[in-house]
């Protein structure tokens, strides 16, 4: 009887049959440090969840490393990695992201609040889309870190906008998307209690369906805006061909008026930075209000005629072009820095070569709009054909090895792209002249765009992942990392690029990507991961969803925007730098509450978890 029983399979041995598949990389913590690269190397999840840098491998492996305090030594390094990425994705975000964003918006004809809703919104908040799907077998609080993003986005992002570049808010469009974010929050919270978990079609498609909706009554609404601009035009211009009696008069001065008004927000305008004003704009950072600056047009044909002279050869100055773009830190800058300074321009170095070497830069500010002959026809070259090599390794690579390894086979996908490249790169280079960008220019703006999406993905993606190797390795708990730092390393991209782009001048575009981008979070990103967990035969209950600060992050978040209707209200929709810090000081509460709930000093709002067996009906 004994053997019959010992010769059949039952499911604890099935179990350990799929155990190297489906055991996490981190679990290796929790054996002797010589038995831990046996570990890593088996587990698939170690390769599985590498973006860049094999971190456990390095750790188990490559270090060798034996004790904790060697540990601590090597999460010091990783730190260090970790800084370094960041440099990378402040750059990228300063120099390339937010010039190709203004560029492409006016290109679409977009005005600030359509741009940030949109191409804003969806540039920071995609790739935790797809890093969720990526992992949607893991056993993850989806609903829960999704509800924590927003509320960092839409408090700490938001805050600092209104504290840094105080503004008046479009007041219609401010009502209606914090009111969209408070429907999609309340509705995921609906499908995902207990009786209502999004498990069929019709409850995901409800949900998309409400984001549809939203992007259409805001491509809509700015549809409206411009056929009431060019009837209130055609208003004053009808007027004005009249007899000009005082009746009139007082007709063309209040449509006047009114075009002034709707005309601020017809389409993007292409201003100078800030940081270009004089010292007596500078901003004064004290919970006073800030008078307003002042926004100045860039004259763009001005800027690209510049340095035009039709005397010279077309290929003047080619490879000296070439060559000073290729330097990472220019003499002038060196010379004025200070220690501190120049610390930091030799950290920032690669980060300088490795986009200019693959984004083609687009900047209406400059001369030429940043147009380098040489350099781009390059670009025409390297950015296609390295930017399909990587995506076909990402989905090509085996669970049991990393993506880049498979670069070795897929790299002739990228090859491929030269087909047509190398054709465009001739043209480019025997049509065009030095000092003149073409007239076809601004598609170099889409590579400028996608290749600083890239970018940005991979480092904020790598930037998290590092945070939650550390994390692992000092035992935080996976639910709370989930609700606060990585709601901030998920979302740093957001921070920065939300706030560079309200100190270049636009900071109703950036107000609108945070409030837009939360919305995103929550009613695509949650939703679509919840659904296909579901489609996959993974466990979505509520429990699961929410975890012990899910609740309490919907509870802030809501709290949050309901206040922030209040005194927008109040003041007239002027954001003052004392909301901002009101938004920062809120979302502090939330980080104070949840590390009592950690610590358990207090309980969550959430229910007790059920007691349950372990295995089987033991």
């Amino acid at each position: 009887m004994t053997d019959n029983f010992i010769g059949f399979p039952n499911a604890m041995d099935k179990e350990f049959d799929n155990f190297w598949k489906r055991v996490s990389c981190f679990a290796a913590a929790n054996f002797p440090f010589e038995e831990r690269c046996e570990f890593v190397r088996n587990a698939v999840d170690c390769n599985m969840s590498t973006n860049v840098i094999p971190y456990m491998t390095l750790l188990a492996c490559e270090l060798k490393c034996v004790n904790k305090f060697e540990e601590l030594i090597f999460i010091s390094l990783f730190m260090g990695i970790c800084f370094e990425i960041l440099v990378l994705l402040i750059y990228t975000i300063n120099d390339y992201y937010s010039p190709a964003l203004k560029a492409v918006s006016r290109l679409l004809h977009m005005n600030e609040h359509l741009a940030g809703v949109t191409l804003m919104a969806f540039g920071n908040s995609s790739a935790d889309l797809f890093s969720n799907l990526a992992s949607v077998k893991r056993h993850v609080p989806v609903l829960a870190n999704s509800l924590s993003s927003a509320l960092f986005v839409t408090m700490i992002t938001g805050g600092l906008i209104c504290y840094l570049t105080p503004f008046k808010m479009n007041a219609y469009e401010t009502v209606r998307d914090i009111l969209f974010l408070v429907l999609g929050s309340f509705l995921m919270d609906y499908f995902t209690s207990s009786s209502r978990i999004i498990k069929n079609e019709w409850h995901f498609l409800l949900v998309a369906l409400v984001y549809i909706m939203y992007i259409l009554i805001n491509v809509t609404d700015v549809y409206l805006l411009r056929r009431t601009i060019n009837s209130t035009a055609n208003q004053i211009q009808s007027l004005m061909e009249k007899e000009s009696t005082p009746k009139n008069l007082e007709k063309i001065r209040k449509l006047e008026e009114k075009y002034d008004y709707y005309s601020q927000d017809g389409q993007v305008e292409i201003y100078e930075r800030y940081s270009k004003l004089s010292q007596q704009t500078k901003m004064r950072y004290t919970t006073l209000r800030m008078a307003r600056n002042s926004r100045v047009s860039v004259n763009r044909g001005l800027t690209r005629i510049r340095r035009l002279d039709m005397t010279q050869p077309k290929n003047r100055g080619l490879f000296k072009d070439f060559f000073l773009a290729l330097r990472p830190i220019k003499c002038q800058a060196w010379r004025q820095a200070d220690i501190l300074g120049r610390t930091l321009l030799l950290i920032r170095a690669p980060a300088v070569i490795l986009c200019t070497l693959y984004i083609p830069l687009v900047d209406y500010e400059m001369d030429k709009h940043g147009w380098n002959k040489l350099l781009n026809c390059l670009h025409v070259i390297i950015n296609p054909a390295l930017s399909i090599s990587v995506l076909m390794s990402f989905l090509s690579s085996k669970a049991n090895s990393l993506w880049y390894i498979a670069m070795q086979q897929q790299i002739v996908y990228g090859a491929y792209s030269l087909v047509l490249t190398v054709p465009v790169f001739i043209f480019i280079l025997i049509k065009t002249r030095t000092d003149v960008p073409p007239s076809y220019h601004w598609i170099f703006t889409l590579m400028n765009l996608t290749g600083s999406m890239f970018i940005i993905f991979i480092c904020a993606t790598e930037i998290d992942k590092v945070l939650e190797v550390i994390a692992n390795m000092m035992a935080i708990d996976d639910d709370f990392m989930g609700a606060t730092v990585k709601a901030f390393t998920g979302n740093l991209s957001s921070l920065f690029a939300n706030t560079a782009v309200a100190t270049h001048g636009y900071p109703k575009m950036a107000f609108a990507s945070a409030i837009g981008g939360s919305f995103f979070t929550i009613v695509v990103t949650g939703n679509t991961v919840i659904y296909v967990r579901s489609l996959v035969g993974q466990d979505v209950t509520s429990r699961d969803q929410m975890e012990d600060y899910g609740l309490a992050a919907f509870l802030f978040l809501n709290l949050g925007l309901f206040t922030i209707l209040l005194w927008s209200t109040t003041l007239g929709f002027f954001a003052r730098r004392s909301m901002g810090l009101y938004s920062i000081a809120l979302y502090s509460i939330y980080l104070t509450f949840a590390i009592l709930v950690h610590e358990k000093v207090i309980h969550s709002f959430a229910d007790d978890p059920q007691i349950s067996a372990a295995f089987g009906d033991i």
